[in-house]
């Protein structure tokens, strides 16, 4: 009885303790938030008012994990974020019941299924496509998917390692980003496009200016296979890379060849080039320095913006025109920027591919610069679209991602991202376990190209290039369908979407 006694004095004094404590705090908390002069809840809410501080905070992720069903949120819903997880897992896409897409809302494809198609015996892959048949290296692309530009410093070591053995394991390119090539994009040794940014990272010189040795020197990598001129991207069109400085390590600082521990920001455009003609300038530059095929990336902002490159081309010829152009959607994602760009400026991949398409093709170029479609293209019904659209192929970074493992956090500037993807503190990148992940994106891009023939075999052909308009309708206000051919109406004979 005593020690029980004993014990509930004890508990009784540590409550007491516990509370007056408590009372200290609050108290001590009052006095700061009813003095501060910055948070006008705080000041007229002393300590209530930090509730709706924290609760704000935590309100994105209980969204996400509780509340929101499977196709609400944004950029990528649970619905695409749980495909890619389960394809690159290896449980493939198999759901049952019926699906859960609102396939009423405006602009939705929707693919024309053919009445008799192909049987086992009548199918293909995607062949091979030669890119840059006029540069000294043309280079033979295996795979219609691809990884899209992530730059090292924007995303960690053990992210780059891992989509580097995953990409050859899958038979994929890898774009290096504006960061510049690093051992590890090399590590993998799968094929590899450099991207030559406004900075140009990797290939400058002392004052920012392209440094035709270091150029050399990159292109000397037999996997080095592409050179790409970036030009914009869709995320923030207008305005260059942003690397906040302690993401900055003397590493980074050694692949880029800028300073450590300060903020790296790309001007917002190539400063030699002022117009398209000083561009295909640029690009004659970079092909005959490296001997590889030489293309561009873009986001598109106006249809007569753009018309002004295949002019320029016309003017000069053929022979000048870039090896490929990638054209990237101002719904693209990136690491950091500002929130008007990511909002309000480019034009969707879904308006730019097929216009870009047809201007190319009425330019008698759909032979010489294929398209490379990017965008938020993160599943197989995506790609599908692309590639009837008009695109030769398809690059993503954020599906790929995904594959490692991205929770879509939405901390990819603040070098705390969970995962260990987007940041450089050993801790978080600890768990990023790079033998385990090249799996996941070898699995994730294999699935991918397995659906996206799914569904050119389901629409009546042998294999996904062949796939045109005709065979994807879009879903109208009125709830009908129309053709995409008759939406957006091929602009020549010569193309292959007719």
């Amino acid at each position: 009885m005593d020690v029980a006694m004993y014990a509930l004095q004890f508990l009784a004094i540590l409550l007491v303790g516990v509370i007056g404590v408590a009372l200290l705090v609050a108290v001590v908390l009052g006095v700061v938030d009813r003095t501060q002069t910055s948070d006008a809840i705080r000041r007229n809410y002393p300590v209530l008012g930090r509730f709706r501080g924290l609760f704000s905070m935590l309100g994105e992720f209980f969204r996400q994990y509780f509340f929101a069903m499977d196709r609400e949120e944004l950029p990528f819903n649970r619905a695409q974020r749980e495909w890619v997880k389960r394809s690159s897992e290896g449980h493939g896409s198999m759901v049952a019941f019926g699906s859960t897409r609102n396939t009423a809302i405006v602009g939705t494809p929707l693919f024309v299924n053919a009445a008799f198609p192909p049987v086992d015996d009548q199918f293909a892959s995607s062949g091979p496509m030669v890119i840059g048949p006029g540069a000294r290296v043309p280079y033979t692309a295996t795979s219609f998917f691809n990884i899209s530009g992530m730059s090292y410093g924007a995303i960690s070591r053990p992210a780059v390692r891992a989509l580097s053995r995953g990409a050859k394991r899958a038979g994929l390119w890898m774009n290096t980003g504006e960061g510049g090539l690093s051992d590890y994009h090399l590590e993998g040794g799968c094929d590899i496009v450099f991207q030559i940014g406004t900075a140009k990272y990797g290939v400058r010189d002392a004052a920012g200016n392209l440094d035709e040795d270091k150029l050399r020197a990159v292109a000397a990598h037999t996997t080095v296979r592409l050179f790409e001129i970036k030009l914009s991207q869709g995320a923030k069109p207008g305005k260059g890379g942003i690397l906040p400085a302690d993401k900055v390590t003397p590493e980074i600082a050694r692949v880029r060849g800028i300073p450590v521990g300060r903020d790296s920001i790309s001007p917002n455009r190539h400063v030699e080039v002022d117009a398209w003609s000083d561009l295909l300038d640029m690009i004659d530059r970079v092909r005959e320095v490296t001997g590889k095929p030489t293309g561009i990336k873009m986001c598109v902002g106006s249809e007569q913006g753009v018309a002004g490159l295949f002019d320029a081309i016309r003017d000069r010829g053929e022979d000048s025109a870039p090896d490929f152009i990638t054209l990237d959607g101002g719904e693209g994602g990136t690491g950091a920027a500002p929130m008007p760009l990511i909002d309000l400026v480019g034009m969707s991949i879904r308006e730019a591919l097929p216009m870009v398409a047809n201007l190319r093709n009425a330019s008698g170029l759909r032979g010489r610069v294929p398209l490379v479609a990017s965008g938020k293209l993160v599943n197989p019904g995506d790609v599908a679209w692309a590639l009837a659209t008009g695109a030769d192929f398809v690059t993503n970074a954020r599906g790929f991602m995904f594959s490692l493992g991205c929770i879509q956090a939405l901390k990819c500037n603040r070098n705390t991202c969970p995962t260990g993807i987007t940041t450089h503190n050993p801790r978080f990148q600890a768990g990023l376990v790079v033998e385990d992940k090249e799996l996941r994106v070898a699995a994730y891009a294999q699935e991918i190209i397995k659906e996206v023939e799914t569904i050119a075999h389901s629409v009546g052909v042998a294999e996904p290039r062949l796939m045109r308009r005709d065979h994807v309708r879009v879903v109208q206000p009125d709830g009908r369908t129309i053709l995409m051919s008759d939406l957006w109406p091929a602009s020549d004979a010569a193309s292959r979407h007719t």
